[in-house]
């Protein structure tokens, strides 16, 4: 059931005193993007007439096919409570639509429902939880971020070690007067790094979630005069930041259909399904879920991120998915390799995807590996058949391109025009000649 109804938002604009409605999209990339408009023109969106020019969006159409338009979803309605209180100014999500009113292939939302509704016909909704974590940095006289900060607080850490308890809690009651429910939040293992976990959703809601909380959590960092960043990984010695994603299953009247008690982990065929599922398709997966160059950087031996494909029923940070400990309606997968630079629509609707494609083909995960990873030989760990996640971009493009579920599941023009910006941005990277290089070689040469 709707949340809102047009004449909903028209009564709500008024009564609120908005003045301007940002329609809002998401790039291929999962940079967010936006049309404002005045409330005079309010009526035109709301009647799926708003057009913009997809020529001008990296990854959308070419300039002989560029106009597209925006479909408000009435459900994502939201004021900025960070923006003036007179004149207020508000947001509707958008999926992108071809000027034949069907939907644009290019639209990660579009991808995103699509796959939604394959799992609503096997007779699920699918659920995610994010763990968004990031950097706050100061910026220098210029406005410029930099990667400095002051504090030296570690996990879990307090005030008046942990410097930025007040621009978190600003955070915090930001979003929640947006909707958000907040379960917790803390300073994380590296001075300047943090994380705030919000309430596992519908997974279509999550993905929203995920690009407003980056979008807001900016917004008051700036206030603050800071810079808050989800690059996986601004700074070498220290741990990246990542975006762990619980997932579960329910059946259509919500049940969850990960749990079973009769188990001795409490979990479900379906759930080892869906998990060999994951696990199956990780490696061609997982340009999406590590979309950087930099995101490699952060995948490596020692810093608390998983480096192989395998699992654990214990709360193994080696491995790359575990099993919380948490049972009843609670009971979910955790996939530990995401960061926060992903597309959410993208990254959740391969997850999803390939935990469907384990529960159709009846796929079975290997052991469970409950030591830790980072200490088995190569021996081991090929005797076990664990494989290891791509260690740099340009294997996560090989990986990808010889993936033929990738690009059912994300279609011919998303897959393609991915692949193209990606293939770019490792040349462009390969290509450049790093301080590292210069300290390690300059004075040996």
């Amino acid at each position: 059931m709707s949340k809102y109804s047009k004449e909903d938002i028209f009564r709500i604009v008024e009564e609120e005193d908005v003045e301007f409605i940002r329609l809002q999209f998401t790039d291929i990339f999962g940079m967010l993007k936006n049309v404002a408009i005045t409330k005079n023109m309010l009526g035109k969106a709301l009647d799926n007439r708003c057009m913009f020019d997809g020529s001008s969006i990296e990854g959308f159409v070419r300039s002989e096919e560029s106009d597209m338009y925006l479909y408000p979803d009435l459900d994502t309605f939201e004021i900025f409570p960070w923006r003036p209180q007179q004149g207020k100014v508000a947001r509707l999500m958008c999926d992108v639509h071809c000027p034949d009113q069907t939907p644009f292939e290019g639209d990660p939302r579009f991808v995103m429902k699509k796959v939604l509704k394959k799992a609503s016909d096997m007779g699920f909704v699918f659920h995610a939880g994010p763990e968004c974590e990031f950097f706050l940095f100061h910026m220098d006289e210029e406005g410029q971020p930099t990667t400095d900060t002051h504090e030296m607080a570690g996990y879990f850490d307090v005030a008046p070690i942990d410097q930025a308890e007040n621009v978190r809690r600003d955070m915090i009651l930001t979003l929640e007067e947006m909707g958000f429910m907040i379960e917790a939040s803390h300073h994380e293992i590296a001075p300047g790094q943090h994380e705030i976990d919000f309430q596992y959703a519908e997974g279509m809601v999550t993905a929203d979630n995920i690009m407003t909380f980056k979008m807001a959590v900016k917004a008051i960092a700036k206030r603050h005069g800071l810079h808050a960043t989800f690059m996986p990984k601004p700074k070498a010695g220290v741990n990246g930041s990542g975006m762990h994603i619980n997932m579960s299953l329910s059946d259509l009247s919500g049940k969850n259909m990960f749990e079973d008690p009769e188990d001795k982990l409490g979990l479900s065929q379906t759930a080892y399904q869906f998990m060999a599922g994951i696990l199956h398709h990780m490696q061609g997966m997982t340009i999406l879920t590590n979309p950087l160059v930099n995101s490699y950087k952060r995948l490596v031996p020692g810093y608390d991120a998983p480096v192989y494909v395998a699992w654990s029923a214990r709360s193994n940070r080696s491995s790359m998915i575990k099993i919380p400990c948490a049972r009843g309606e609670s009971t979910r997968i955790e996939l530990r390799s995401p960061d926060s630079a992903v597309n959410p629509y993208l990254a959740l609707a391969a997850c999803l995807a390939a935990g469907l494609d384990g529960i159709e083909k009846k796929m079975t995960p290997p052991e469970s590996v409950d030591c830790n990873g980072y200490s088995m030989s190569v021996e081991e760990m090929a005797s076990k058949g664990i494989e290891q996640l791509p260690e740099t971009l340009g294997e996560a493009i090989e990986m990808f391109r010889k993936d033929e579920f990738m690009k059912e599941v994300l279609g011919e023009h998303i897959y393609t025009k991915y692949l193209e910006a990606k293939e770019a941005e490792w040349r462009m990277f390969r290509a450049q000649v790093t301080d590292w290089e210069v300290e390690e070689y300059l004075y040996k040469y």
